[in-house]
């Protein structure tokens, strides 16, 4: 359980400093338009802190931890997560620079997103193994 709270606190540490970059790198480029940085802070936040802190009420009710596919969950669903917040980080950052869109960054979240989703599968297979079967 301590590593889900780790896992949490990390995310809620990274989701901050991210909404920090955004204000003070837009402020310093007098940026004003549309930019991936603007979503970056909340979906850290979400998917990140409260998900995990989610995860851990769930583990510590049904023990989660315990099912097979509990480990490829974590790895998946973190890897995927980082994979698409860095590309979100890297596209805002290049957004604000002034650089155009790149499909090869685009092509990198959506390999970001497949790994969430196949970690959610995961995570889908390893609750409905660990509630009761009433």
């Amino acid at each position: 359980m301590r590593k889900l709270a780790r896992t949490s606190l990390v995310y809620m540490i990274v989701g901050l400093v991210f909404g920090v970059y955004y204000r003070e790198f837009t402020k310093f480029t007098d940026f004003t338009g549309e930019t991936q940085l603007s979503v970056l802070h909340t979906h850290t936040l979400v998917l990140g802190t409260l998900f995990f802190l989610v995860v851990l009420l769930l583990e510590k009710n049904f023990g989660l931890s315990r099912q097979k596919h509990f480990n490829k969950f974590y790895l998946f669903f973190n890897l995927g997560l980082v994979v698409t917040l860095g590309m979100l980080l890297l596209h805002g950052t290049l957004t604000v620079l002034g650089y155009p869109d790149s499909a090869a960054i685009s092509g990198i979240a959506g390999l970001g997103h497949i790994l969430l989703t196949i970690g959610l599968g995961f995570f889908f297979n390893s609750l409905l193994k660990a509630l009761p079967q009433n």
